[in-house]
């Protein structure tokens, strides 16, 4: 755990300089407006450890997979939200050196980020190696007024000299992802120009072998430089580079005077305009955003920013390291997706890095929805629902490339487009539970807003399609008398390949009982449109839904008669069952144990069974789910960022009161105190809104039953108010 960053209600704050921590601090304080995120990087130069990343919402690129082998329906690459233009740079050189943060001597350092209003502040001062001291001042955010525009206010106060200074704020396209294969790239140039204090972009995807579509993105950059509170004339060298355009302007800084450059910036793509007039739109846009002026924009931006908190803010009194982490929390979620296109989903790390590849994974579904559902407005949650109805037809593909037919519908592990592009066998082919999660989203959204319009517009299709898949997927075992369901992996990956996970398992049952309800639901809705559907998907009912009672009636599911849990799969008994505490010093296993070890210990990543009584708790008794608690919860090493939370809530449930706070630290402050070494790769985005559920799921006890809101809460010791 790391604890340089302060604890404060409403701030993520850097008290001194932490270059040995800067890209974990780089993907604490990154922006993002769900069109476009940056992360935490600095303008001027820094040639210490940095992971430069500047990421537009839908624009992505097969990327080449690594592995040599290859099998029927393995994806042929690997899919990825890839860095985009590097739009926040601004180089500065002082009489003939350059700053460079990591190089020159850093005198005082502060930055924050103010979550309430949505913006970055940096106050530092450094002597270059030249003995000039320069104080800098930045301010920037990503507009959520002006969503393709991204706003940076930059000023240096000279404090023992006067004398020639070029700053050269640039916009630079010749970038890859740290994680490319090969070192490839993945842009073009396209064009370029340059004007007085103007600058304009142009770069494409690449052409690649898969033959999948090509983004056109254009960045537009508008300078003005003031000195002293007021507009001034500038001279001004255009920099024309590959990939890279730039304005340096020369200027005379006068010892303690402050001189600001604002910095304007447009990112369009071709999925929002055409590439015939994507140029002059962006042009258009800067002029638009600049012409508002910094103050305006930014007052603009926290005025959005205010009515978001007013509708989602929780407030806890008496404990500022866990108010600080769940505002953390929803301030990123609300960053990262806005619902206003239902094009985009959430990837696990946003717009905070390159880890997963920004695709949509089953996260969403399992984790997201009930967020968005009850902090945002009701489009917001449909889109995400909206978005995988949209991609049926791909997982009916996916499926067909699997061995399956008649319309078995199979989504992918991970995806931009509907395609699977999962390179990992275990995942790809067998983590096939995110079937169900997609089927419970549609329940979820419906449960809580009551539109059960949802069923016949875009849900009913989509839940046939996964049944069908879970009724292909199961067989008939002759010894067990019973339906068994062989070679999968659940949430747990430290345990792949298994038998009868009993949470696939339980899900595959509940999908196929709840497409049946649906049917027989929607029709109540809308007979003539159900039958419609039926029709189109030549539904045979007595065929179909004989065979799916029949499955449902005789499922098989592991289970320990003596210690009367459920057991995660067969064979879980044949390990041998240690406590997390067992082994303190090895953890985190997944950086300290080879993959052998890891697989044949008893640990777990994420615990299977507390998984699907999180998600069916009505279908268990108290004792039930304590029995189940008390035998997993000592072997989870929380490894998964999405576990903690589901702990919380039922640890809350069962009136453990002291291990729901403790996981809730653990889920609330996962990114903020680096609780797995791993934040340098970018925030654990979807695991966020598994805080929120921990709050107000667990320490709440909100739930919804019978189109009612009911609670039953309890206040953490630690806490004042909730």
């Amino acid at each position: 755990m790391k604890n340089y960053i302060l604890h404060d209600e409403w701030k993520i704050v850097e008290d001194g300089f932490h270059p040995e921590f800067n890209e974990i601090t780089e993907s604490l304080l990154s922006l993002g407006n769900g069109r476009m995120g940056q992360r935490g990087n600095f303008e001027e130069k820094f040639s210490g450890k940095s992971l430069q990343g500047n990421y537009i919402a839908g624009v992505w690129f097969p990327d080449k997979t690594r592995v040599g082998w290859w099998k029927n329906g393995y994806p042929n690459y690997f899919a990825k939200v890839i860095n985009s233009t590097n739009w926040v740079g601004i180089d500065v050189e002082i009489d003939g050196e350059e700053l460079d943060l990591n190089t020159s001597e850093v005198l005082n350092f502060y930055r924050f980020l103010d979550m309430k209003t949505g913006v970055l502040e940096r106050y530092s001062t450094v002597r270059l190696l030249n003995g000039k001291e320069i104080e800098i001042r930045s301010k920037r955010f990503c507009s959520i007024a002006d969503d393709h525009a991204g706003v940076i206010e930059y000023s240096l106060i000279p404090k023992n000299f006067s004398g020639k200074v070029k700053i050269t704020p640039y916009l630079d396209g010749s970038i890859k992802n740290r994680d490319a294969n090969y070192e490839e790239t993945f842009w073009e140039e396209i064009a370029k120009e340059t004007s007085y204090g103007q600058g304009v972009l142009h770069i494409k995807t690449k052409e690649n072998r898969f033959k999948t579509e090509r983004f056109d993105l254009v960045s537009a950059m508008k300078v003005d430089v003031w000195h002293e509170g007021k507009a001034i004339e500038f001279e001004t060298l255009p920099i024309k580079k590959e990939k890279y355009v730039g304005c340096e302007i020369s200027l005379d800084l006068k010892q303690d005077e402050k001189t600001t450059i604002y910095k304007y910036v447009a990112n369009l793509s071709s999925l929002d305009y055409s590439a015939e007039v994507l140029v002059s739109e962006t042009k258009n846009y800067v002029e638009k955003v600049a012409a508002k002026g910094f103050e305006t924009l930014q007052q603009e931006h926290a005025d959005k920013w205010a009515d978001k908190w007013e509708h989602c803010d929780i407030e806890v009194a008496g404990d500022v390291a866990a108010q600080q982490g769940i505002r953390f929390n929803i301030f990123q979620l609300l960053q990262t997706y806005t619902g206003e296109d239902a094009r985009f989903n959430i990837g696990p790390k946003g717009f905070t890095g390159e880890k997963y590849g920004g695709v949509t994974y089953w996260d969403t579904e399992a984790y997201c929805i009930p967020f968005y559902l009850s902090t945002s407005e009701q489009k917001v949650g449909r889109n995400l629902l909206v978005y995988r109805h949209n991609h049926l037809q791909k997982a009916i593909e996916n499926a067909q490339k699997l061995g399956f037919s008649d319309g078995a519908a199979l989504y992918p592990m991970v995806t931009m487009n509907g395609e699977e592009c999962h390179n990992e066998w275990e995942i790809t082919f067998e983590e096939i539970h995110r079937n169900g999660a997609i089927a419970y989203g549609i329940y979820d959204y419906i449960n809580y807003t009551g539109d059960k319009k949802y069923l016949v517009e875009f849900g009913l299709d989509v839940l046939i399609g996964i049944s069908r898949f879970w009724a292909q997927r199961v067989n008939w075992s002759s010894d067990k008398q019973k339906y068994v369901m062989l070679g999968v992996t659940g949430p747990n990956e430290y345990e792949n390949n298994v038998n009868n996970n009993w949470y696939t398992n339980y899900i595959a049952v509940w999908c196929l009982k709840y497409t049946l309800q649906s049917i027989e639901e929607g029709s109540k809705i809308d007979a003539n449109r159900v039958n419609e559907i039926l029709s189109n998907l030549n539904f045979d009912w007595e065929k179909e839904t004989e065979k799916w009672n029949h499955i449902i009636e005789n499922m098989y599911f592991p289970y320990d008669p003596e210690r009367e849990v459920f057991l995660q799969q067969d064979g879980f008994l044949d390990k041998e069952l240690l406590s997390v505490s067992d082994i303190a010093q090895h953890r985190p296993i997944n950086q300290k144990w080879s993959w052998d070890r890891i697989l044949r210990s008893c640990f777990i990543k994420q615990a299977d069974v507390l998984q699907g009584m999180y998600f069916f708790e009505d279908d268990f008794t108290e004792t039930e789910l304590r029995r189940n608690f008390d035998f997993y919860e000592p072997m989870t090493v929380h490894e998964s960022s999405l576990s903690p939370c589901v702990h919380v809530i039922h640890a809350a449930r069962l009136g453990k009161k002291e291990k729901a706070y403790e996981m809730y630290l653990r889920t609330s402050r996962l990114d903020l105190d680096d609780y797995n070494n791993d934040t340098e790769d970018g925030l654990h985005i979807t695991s966020m809104a598994g805080t929120w559920l921990s709050v107000v799921k667990g320490f709440g006890g909100m739930r919804v039953k019978d189109n009612q809101l009911h609670f039953s809460p309890f206040l953490p010791e630690q806490w004042q108010i909730l």
